[in-house]
Parts: structure tokens; C-alpha cells; sequence
């Protein structure tokens, strides 16, 4: 809220500040004949009261008069001086030399000269001497005092929008995050109160439609599942006859797509339970070498190739981390499974722990993802035209799978090039609060 108070408070005071000693130069210039006319008007009083007090007296004893009174008027100065003297201006001799009173305007339009003719030649003057600096000071007390006094007022108009606009984004964060219940509560009173009454119903909308689309997959899901084991079953005691080797071969092809169809049925019920917010994460404490080491071990036995080499490089002393292991492993397997249906010869795997948090990559040495298609392959069923073979390719579920899992323990997955000259799948974890 301050950031955005004293953004606030500076414009509103420049501008503040700007009127004040703008404005008023403007006004004077453009109705000056008025102000000047209104001085004369309000001098002609005083001015005349003083020519009488130098008529009555001979003139070669103004000087003595002049000085006499510039000692009762005092703060002001009482002077005479030649009309013609350079301390007029033209105009001023012009009208003082008609018999005419002159004033003369400083800031504001304050009078700052007074000037009134006593014969042809001599004029009397009145200056107003500037303010002392106590009184400047006092009226910069004055502007200070107003400009706190607005800081205040922003202050008390800003807190309740401030307030709002909080709790307006946490209810974004927390609906960001899988919360989809989560609304805002804020009343039609507030000067948010429309734009907080639109996001609630577009959360509702979306609530609902992600409800409805879970609740789908998960019951699609769950219906093929008893179909597919009835089959496999079925199969199975077929398969325990005596056959003909052509119609074993048939049904055990068939077993093994209805396996695939099985397989796909649980990815679908995996990525479904990470999409509720429900099923909070499980923080444990874990050695990364040895969470490492056991990932690897889970997965040796899917590597196609025997002569695939899967390197490991601990950087720096790894120390305890504090994750969800269940998570943590279903991705990272997901990403060793990928690394190896697409790699060469050589797979590596990188872990490094700092004050940022746990980062972990997977590099292998294929034929790479392409820059435009590094976010894609997180999406759900979306596998690059290289892998629409299922039999190399997989569902397209394993990355998006991968990134669930990390993005519900607050952490992140990304595809980049790797140093191997395949793909770097490299994903990361905060650290602990």
C-alpha cells in the first residue's frame, strides 16, 4: 500500500503545487488591468493622506518629513524620489507626471509600491518590504501543514480500496492454486465491489466447469477400468487353452492393447487426483543422493537399450531437502522414462541445492525439442509429430503429469536445449518456509 500511497501522494502534490504557484501568475497576467485598478482603489486613501501632510509643510522640508515618517510607518518605507528616476518605469513616469497615482503588483498580486506625485518633479513612494523570515517560514508551515493534511486525507481514502484490492488478490493466488471454492466476500458497498462481484462469478464459472470436467474423467475412468480388467480376465483364460499359435498371437496382441488401454486409464486418474487441491503435499524430509539413487533404481528396468549410459553429478554437498517424495519421484521418473525413449546413448542427471531451493535436470543426448514446442509439451495428450506412434511416444500425459506434480508443491518444470544436444527437463522446488 505505501508504494502505491506515496506514488499517489507525489503526483497529487506536484500537481497541488503546480496550481498554487502557476494558477495564480496565470490569473494576474490575464485580468491584471483589474488587480491594478483595485490597489489603486485600495492605496488612493493612504496616498492622499500622506500628499496633504507634505503640502502642508514647505518643500525643503519633505526630506525631513519623509524621514520622519518613514520612521512612524516603519515596517514600511516612505521615500521621495525624482519622477524621472530610473527606478520607474516608463509608464510610471508617464502616469505620475499627469498627477496620477501608481502601484505597483508583486507575487499574488500583492502591492509591493506605492508611489503619488507631489509636484512636477518629486514623488513620494511607499514600499512594501518583503516578509520577514519568520513569517516565510510560517507560511511554508502552512503549506507543509496542508500537505500533510492531504497525505492524511489519501491515506483514509486509500486504506479501505487497499484493503479490497488485498483481499481481491490473495483470493486469486489461493483460486491460482487450486482453491476453487475461494471468493472474495467483498460487499457491493465497496468502490471494488463490481469488479470483486465479476471475478466471483467467473471463478463460480470456472469452478464448476472443472468440477464437471473431473468429475467426468474421473467416472470415464473408473467405468472403463472394470470393461478392461473383465477382458483382460477373459483373455487370460483363453489364453490358457490349448490355440493355434496364430490365435495365441491374436489374443495376446489384444492383451496388450487392452493393457495400453488400462495403463492410459490410470495416467488419466493420476492427472485427475492432482488436480484437486484437496490432496495436499506431503512434506518429508529426505537425502537427495539416496532419493536419487532409488529413482534410478525404479527405472533400470525400462531402459530399452543395454548399452544407455545414465550419468549422475551431485554438485556441491547435497543437503537434506524437504519435499514430497510420492510427487517428487512420479516426475521424476516421468522425465528419466522420456529422457530414455528419446536419447541416444547417454542420459545425465544434475542436482543441485541452494538458497533458492532444489533443482534438478534431465539432460539427454536426442534430437531435442523444438523452441516453439518446449511449452506444448506439458499439455495434456500432446506429443510432437516425431511421437504420434504410441509405441514411442507414449499418451502425452508423462510431462503434463510431471508438471502437476511439481506445480502442487509450489515448484516449476521447463524444457530447455541441453549441453548433450537433446533436451534439458529441468524442474525445481522451493525450499521449505
Amino acid at each position: 500500500m505505501w508504494k502505491l500511497l506515496i506514488r499517489l501522494y507525489l503526483v497529487t502534490i506536484v500537481s497541488y503545487s503546480a496550481a498554487i504557484y502557476l494558477m495564480p501568475e496565470l490569473v494576474v497576467r490575464l485580468f491584471h488591468e483589474r488587480f491594478l485598478s483595485y490597489n489603486l482603489d485600495y492605496s488612493r486613501g493612504l496616498q492622499t493622506l500622506m500628499v496633504r501632510q507634505f503640502h502642508n509643510v514647505p518643500s525643503e522640508q519633505w526630506p525631513t518629513l519623509a524621514a520622519q515618517m518613514d520612521k512612524e510607518f516603519e515596517p514600511l518605507r516612505i521615500e521621495l524620489a525624482a519622477i524621472d528616476d530610473e527606478g520607474f518605469s516608463a509608464d510610471e513616469q508617464t502616469r505620475l507626471k499627469r498627477g496620477e497615482n501608481v502601484v505597483r503588483l508583486g507575487e499574488w498580486a500583492w502591492r509591493t509600491l506605492a508611489a503619488a506625485p507631489l509636484d512636477e518633479r518629486t514623488a513620494v513612494k511607499m514600499i512594501v518590504p518583503p516578509d520577514p523570515t519568520e513569517v516565510s517560514g510560517l507560511y511554508w508551515s502552512i503549506n507543509v501543514l496542508i500537505g500533510a493534511t492531504m497525505l492524511a486525507c489519501l491515506l483514509l481514502w486509500l486504506r479501505p480500496h487497499w484493503r479490497d484490492l488485498e483481499r481481491l488478490k490473495r483470493t486469486a493466488e489461493r483460486f491460482g492454486k487450486g482453491h476453487l471454492s475461494e471468493r472474495t466476500q467483498i460487499g457491493a458497498s465497496s468502490n471494488i465491489g463490481s469488479l470483486a462481484h465479476v471475478f466471483d462469478t467467473m471463478a463460480g464459472d470456472i469452478e464448476r466447469l472443472l468440477n464437471q470436467q473431473r468429475d467426468l474423467l474421473n467416472a470415464v475412468s473408473h467405468e472403463l477400468r472394470t470393461p478392461l480388467t473383465r477382458l483382460d480376465f477373459g483373455l487370460a483364460l483363453a489364453l490358457s487353452e490349448d490355440l493355434p499359435p496364430a490365435s495365441r498371437e491374436r489374443l495376446q496382441g489384444l492383451v496388450a492393447h487392452i493393457r495400453e488401454l488400462d495403463e492410459l486409464v490410470l495416467e488419466l486418474l493420476s492427472y485427475s487426483r492432482l488436480q484437486n487441491p484437496e490432496h495436499l503435499p506431503e512434506r518429508v524430509e529426505v537425502a537427495l543422493d539416496e532419493f536419487i539413487d532409488s529413482i534410478l533404481g525404479s527405472v533400470d528396468e525400462d531402459l530399452a537399450a543395454p548399452d544407455v549410459v545414465i550419468d549422475v553429478l551431485l554438485h556441491g554437498a547435497l543437503e537434506r531437502f524437504v519435499l514430497d517424495p510420492r510427487l517428487t519421484a512420479r516426475a521424476l521418473q516421468n522425465l528419466l522414462r522420456n529422457a530414455m525413449r528419446y536419447c541416444e546413448k547417454r542420459i545425465q542427471v544434475g542436482v543441485q541445492v541452494g538458497v533458492q531451493g532444489c533443482e534438478i535436470w534431465v539432460d539427454d543426448d536426442g534430437i531435442g525439442i523444438p523452441d516453439s514446442e518446449r511449452e506444448r509439451v506439458f499439455e495434456p495428450f500432446y506429443r510432437l509429430d516425431r511421437s504420434r506412434d504410441r509405441a514411442t511416444g507414449g499418451f502425452g500425459l508423462g510431462l503434463a503429469i510431471s508438471r502437476r506434480a511439481l506445480q502442487a508443491q509450489g515448484g516449476t518444470l521447463t524444457a530447455q536445449a541441453s549441453p548433450l544436444g537433446g533436451a534439458r527437463l529441468r524442474l525445481w522446488l522451493p525450499p521449505a518456509c
